[in-house]
């Protein structure tokens, strides 16, 4: 693959993966603090928690452990830590979307450098065993459906919380 196939290719990732995130954001736009903390699911997970998750175990995990190999970040993934799903009721929401975003910032920056067929270079095995992605192309889209897929049940929480529909088409 050449160089302009290769950008075109990880253009056209970022801008899906891009197009997924905002979803996240816009489902929680106008929400305060008590509705993004509430919990309206039986497992009891709320919106923070499920954006922190986005940020640490997704954008953190796959683009800056999986495909940089960022020490900090290795060493944060096969080490006890805190839950990424729990955030504490001292933590301003405000704190846990800067962290989303500045994630993404920093996710994009180790895309952007990715050639679409080049290998992750670090492979949890002591987490997944012998499950494997083998490129960037599989690691993006595979965070594009985890983010799509996160981003519906902001959806759902979010019509349960305040009754506001994202988008809908009649």
């Amino acid at each position: 693959m050449g160089n302009a196939e290769a950008g075109a290719e990880v253009a056209t990732l970022l801008a899906c993966l891009g197009s997924q995130r905002r979803h996240v954001l816009e489902a929680l736009e106008g929400l305060d603090e008590e509705a993004l903390r509430r919990a309206v699911l039986p497992s009891g997970w709320n919106c923070l928690g499920l954006v922190r998750h986005l940020a640490l175990d997704v954008e953190q995990f796959w683009f800056r452990g999986a495909l940089a190999g960022e020490p900090e970040v290795i060493e944060w993934a096969l080490t006890e830590h805190e839950e990424p799903w729990d955030v504490g009721p001292g933590v301003p929401a405000a704190d846990v979307l800067a962290l989303y975003r500045r994630q993404i910032e920093l996710a994009d920056t180790v895309i952007t450098a990715c050639a679409p067929d080049a290998a992750p270079t670090w492979w949890p095995t002591e987490i997944f065993g012998d499950w494997r992605l083998d490129t960037a192309r599989e690691v993006v889209l595979h965070v594009i459906t985890e983010t799509a897929c996160h981003a519906g049940h902001l959806d759902a929480a979010r019509e349960l919380i305040d009754g506001h529909q994202r988008l809908v088409l009649t």
